[in-house]
């Protein structure tokens, strides 16, 4: 049974129908003497995030349950998942639907796919999102080769600030094609460096390819990229590993990009282990016939009643070959939909609270690591949720040193970037206390004073 409260208009009609004027008139039949007076000794109300919290600290009890408090990021974040989203995908007309080859038979799994189409074009602020991709890797990947059948050429400039398994994907997809890849280094602050963009432009390039926020956390000047990229008639292609950057940054589409691809893991879907993820691809209009994937579209019957279809489907079982833009051969229909109901759930100013508590504990995360002797973020641009510092110790052992008292710091960038021996890639979202944040400062500040020893 549905719990609804009632508004305050609806309780004052109430009462004027009774002929009352306060609620407390409803007991007055009830003697003095046995009403409660004063503020019944129950704790104040708890949110499901505070909740879920509290219970798993007390599972936390049972021997065998480690539960870490983590500052893992790099493209899968640890983010809140409302009751919500497991309680409808556990339904089995969602849970068990498969790809609607027969959308007259599949109006709920296409109108859920349409519903999450129309609110993530909102947040890429891009005209049309197809019904989803396997992740972000592959989502961006997709979005080169779609880039090179809209501006023929041989060359696309990629930043080296992407996060690099989606170039070790990109490279894995081209590799048949005649397509160049080129990387074009980051500045000091983070950023792609705009003068090597600009010395890298020729009549060969046909589309950039940068990620915002990039993968060491930093927000990308995307309009200025943007207008280098058009003056030379090339494609600007944004993507995204963090999708809760989306509610409080300027859009990509408002920005000047010509196609959003990323991840949307962050909307709802558990880490996992790794997957299923969600791809999600956005472009404008002029070149949705160009796009992989699938579109719901909303139509209407003879009867003149409200329907959905596949109103563009462009792989290879579908069209002729020749015309085929993609071999996927399904969508991550589970995922979108999870996605779907996260944003639904929350909502325009909900998304919005959830990215500005990731941004604002970053930043205090930043600020109280940097008090410590010799830690200092090694890039100076604006970020969000993300942020690499540069620490007087190894990373990697650090992170071991960390793990008797259940937490992981966060991603040592050496592993991608050998240059970066003692940097230390941390994320903090809505999940991580403030007491989280202390703790782990406080470990480091002790290993440091013990010059790196265990």
């Amino acid at each position: 049974m549905k719990y609804i409260p009632h508004s305050a208009a609806e309780i004052e009609s109430m009462l004027q129908s009774m002929g009352l004027k306060e609620l407390s008139d409803l007991f007055r039949h009830v003697p003095e003497g046995v009403l409660v007076s004063s503020e019944l000794p129950i704790p104040e109300g708890q949110s499901e995030m505070e909740l879920d919290r509290y219970f798993r600290e007390v599972a936390g009890m049972n021997n065998g349950v480690m539960e870490f408090s983590t500052f893992l990021g790099a493209g899968a974040y640890h983010h809140h998942i409302p009751a919500v989203i497991d309680s409808l995908i556990s339904r089995a007309e969602f849970y068990t639907a498969y790809t609607p080859y027969q959308a007259e038979v599949s109006q709920g799994t296409l109108q859920a796919i349409f519903e999450y189409q129309s609110m993530v074009s909102m947040l890429t602020g891009m005209d049309v999102t197809n019904a989803s991709m396997y992740d972000g890797a592959t989502a961006v990947a997709e979005a080169v080769l779609m880039a090179n059948r809209v501006r023929k050429g041989t060359k696309a400039l990629v930043a080296s600030s992407v996060h690099p398994f989606y170039r070790w994907v990109l490279q894995t997809y081209v590799r048949n094609f005649s397509i160049e890849l080129v990387e074009v280094p980051f500045t000091e602050e983070g950023r792609l460096c705009t003068d090597s963009l600009q010395k890298a432009l020729d009549d060969d390039v046909f589309t950039v390819l940068v990620q915002s926020p990039n993968f060491f956390g930093v927000i990308e000047d995307l309009e200025a990229i943007a207008g280098l990229a058009h003056d030379r008639k090339a494609l600007l292609i944004s993507a995204f590993t963090e999708a809760l950057s989306l509610p409080i940054l300027k859009s990509p589409g408002d920005c000047g990009a010509d196609i959003v691809a990323g991840e949307g893991q962050s909307f709802g879907i558990p880490l996992s282990f790794g997957g299923p993820y969600l791809g999600i691809f956005s472009t404008n209009t002029p070149h949705v016939r160009k796009m992989p994937g699938r579109v719901v579209g909303m139509t209407k019957d003879a009867a003149g009643r409200p329907g959905f279809v596949l109103t563009l489907s462009t792989r290879e079982q579908h069209i002729r070959r020749e015309k085929a833009t993609s071999n996927i051969c399904t969508n991550q229909g589970l995922c979108a939909l999870m996605a779907a109901i996260y944003l639904a759930h929350a909502g325009k100013s909900g998304l919005r609270l959830v990215a500005e508590q990731n941004l604002a504990k970053a930043h205090f995360a930043a600020a109280a690591l940097e008090k410590l002797p010799g830690v200092k973020r090694r890039f100076s641009g604006p970020f969000f949720n993300e942020f690499v510092v540069r620490l007087p110790v190894d990373p990697h052992e650090f992170a071991r040193y960390c793990k008797n008292s259940k937490l992981v710091p966060g991603v040592p960038l050496k592993w991608f970037y050998p240059e970066m021996t003692n940097e230390l890639l941390v994320c903090v979202t809505e999940l991580n206390t403030r007491a989280e944040i202390e703790d782990m400062a406080d470990l480091l500040g002790v290993y440091c004073s013990k010059g790196g020893l265990l």
